[in-house]
């Protein structure tokens, strides 16, 4: 018996060796379909299970089977799983005394990256109450969403501008200090210290259910105004998951500094380190000068990044320890290529895990292979459990290309196509909060048969021969000029490898008499700098086909980012190449003089009258 099992086991081992020769990727394949597998049926348990076992139930076993392990560790303090627990006991008492918070209420939090938004949100969960997360960057009008408000005394102008407002609307207002001489604002400090710490009573929140909300998170705002997404504890697991999911344990640390209003640090980080009953490491904002250090103090062996944050670190000052620490994985998305390369040469051998994810989509990948480039790969487990396709897409009238039965049509595989994911009970699209419009918008009919529903992620990706996933654009981000699609994210590539160019911006932009739109760039230039018109048009002409070349550079002090470190566009656009309207210094591609020249009112005056041929 003894010899057969031998036997058996050997020609297991065999075979698998054969399959990861014939594929490099076999053995990641497996791991995460295994992964996967196992924690889709800890999700299927979850949904069954009554009373329903929420991501607040998986933090409370946590502080029963560890309650001395560091859970946070903030400027200095560390605060324990069972001192989390308790203080976020002290802030639900508190909340249900002087609020009159009952099961269901809203709560937003305009707080930046602190303890206190981790003690609210869990105080605020076991009181059944859904908490909104707001970006403490937003202004005026923005802030006048949800039913009652909490606060750090820093912001306090911002929130005062809108209070009249707000108290006709009979919205609570309450700050974390311990006192408030303005009418209309409660202070809330002083209440917490007082509470008791004492656990509540499980029927708070009674009614909380897997479809139940449990968060409203806003899109960053990239293309457009920020909306509020509709988190469901379903997708706070489904989110949570992606850690585990990506080999992580809980003797790791994670360290976040990402904004916690975000669904990146919150979702991925926060709820993704509950999941694993691990150590985080919270940071108030991301500091590229103090990354690497914070790691090596703390041990942090689990890093996340989103937009730019990768390049801001390799273009810190190189020293002798970059590859001195314990970071072992990455988890993020929208880092380039070339610098995805650069990061991994510069500071050792990172597992980088891109992932391609939408707050409020129902489609996600994760690239576990480390693959440079891709967001993910596609398997047919992934796409059993959560239907998904690639459709034709007409960037000049963006909408999907259909047929004459009027269905869509599937991009071929290594062709550009937008993603869209089917809307079942199993991946579900719920929508924006109060906004019918926006939800309706994302919601695409008669796709591959007549009837059904998917989910448009507004965005444009390839699949590989070798069923890698690649981004390639937001649709909107691409143009179509000369009758091709330019893809922006491929100009800026090319664009900031130019010696004078730090980053890169890339848009299209209306032209009186033309069709499509033509390529311009917001660029910022390297410190000490000026821009360099020949070495960047010797740039952009070597790599770029002539309709992709950007024939406008608009030259900026700093880009304008979200939250979350990516580029916004849309006023940009809107501003356009005038340079009667734009104080920007401006340059136009001269394709007879071979270089870029200063876009002066002549200039300008020309194009639109077509003198000049584009």
């Amino acid at each position: 018996m003894l010899v057969w099992f031998t036997a058996l086991a050997g020609l297991a081992a065999l075979l698998f060796l054969l399959l990861q020769t014939l594929s490099p990727y076999f053995g990641d394949e497996c791991a995460y379909i295994l992964r996967s597998i196992k924690l889709g049926i800890r999700l299927t348990k979850y949904k069954k299970a009554k009373p329903f076992y929420s991501i607040l139930d998986c933090f409370l076993d946590a502080v029963k089977r560890r309650p001395g392990k560091i859970f946070l560790h903030f400027e200095g303090r560390d605060y324990s799983y069972e001192q989390v627990d308790k203080q976020s006991n002290k802030v639900a008492r508190a909340l249900q005394a002087e609020a009159q918070l009952k099961e269901g209420d809203t709560v937003a939090l305009f707080l930046s990256n602190e303890p206190y938004v981790v003690w609210i949100w869990l105080g605020l969960a076991k009181l059944g109450c859904p908490a909104a997360l707001l970006n403490f960057n937003i202004r005026s009008k923005s802030l006048l969403r949800q039913l009652i408000k909490s606060f750090r005394s820093e912001l306090q102008d911002a929130v005062e501008e809108v209070l009249p407002t707000l108290r006709e609307q009979g919205i609570s207002v309450f700050i974390l200090s311990e006192s408030c001489s303005i009418q209309g604002i409660d202070s809330l400090s002083n209440k917490i210290s007082q509470a008791s710490d004492q656990p509540l009573s499980r029927d708070l929140r009674a009614n909380v259910n897997i479809r139940s909300t449990a968060l409203y998170i806003y899109t960053s705002g990239t293309t457009g105004l920020p909306k509020a997404a509709v988190v469901t504890h379903e997708r706070v697991w489904a989110a949570s998951f992606i850690q585990a999911a990506c080999g992580i344990t809980a003797e790791d640390i994670f360290y976040i500094n990402l904004p916690l209003y975000h669904s990146a640090g919150f979702l991925i980080g926060l709820s993704g380190a509950i999941e694993r009953g691990m150590t985080v490491i919270l940071k108030r904002k991301f500091s590229a000068s103090q990354f690497w250090d914070d790691c090596r103090k703390h041990n942090v062996t689990v890093m996340q990044y989103i937009g730019e944050t990768m390049r801001y670190l390799c273009n810190t000052a190189k020293k002798d320890n970059d590859k001195t620490h314990k970071v072992r994985v990455a988890i993020g998305n929208g880092i380039r290529t070339d610098v995805w390369s650069e990061f991994l040469s510069r500071f050792g051998d990172i597992k980088v895990r891109e992932l391609y994810a939408a707050t409020e989509g129902n489609i996600g990948f994760i690239n576990y292979t480390s693959k440079i480039g891709a967001v993910g790969r596609v398997n047919f487990v992934h796409r059993f459990f959560f239907p998904y396709t690639l459709i034709k897409f007409d960037i000049e009238k963006e909408e999907p290309v259909r047929n004459a039965e009027g269905l869509c049509i599937e991009a071929a595989r290594g062709e550009t196509g937008l993603l869209v994911g089917k809307i079942t009970r199993r991946s579900p699209f719920v929508g924006y909060a109060g906004n019918q419009q926006q939800t309706e918008k994302k919601r695409l009919r008669d796709v591959l048969k007549k009837g059904d529903l998917y989910f448009n992620t507004g965005d444009l990706l390839r699949f590989d021969h070798e069923n890698f996933v690649y981004f390639q654009d937001r649709v909107g981000d691409t143009f179509r000029w000369k009758g091709e699609n330019v893809a922006t994210s491929e100009v800026a590539d090319i664009l900031t490898t130019a010696p004078c160019i730090l980053e890169a911006n890339v848009y299209g932009v209306k032209v009186e008499g033309h069709e499509g739109r033509i390529g311009m760039a917001a660029v910022t230039l390297k410190e000490g700098q000026d821009f360099d018109c020949e070495a960047t048009y010797k740039q952009v002409t070597s790599y770029l086909p002539v309709y992709a070349r950007p024939r406008f550079i608009r030259i900026q002090p700093c880009l304008e980012m979200t939250g979350t470190f990516k580029m916004k566009k849309v006023r940009l656009v809107e501003e356009g190449f005038n340079p009667a309207h734009v104080k920007d210094p401006l340059f136009f591609l001269d394709s007879e003089k071979k270089t870029y020249v200063p876009l002066t009112e002549e200039i300008y005056r020309a194009i639109i009258s077509l003198e000049i041929k584009l």
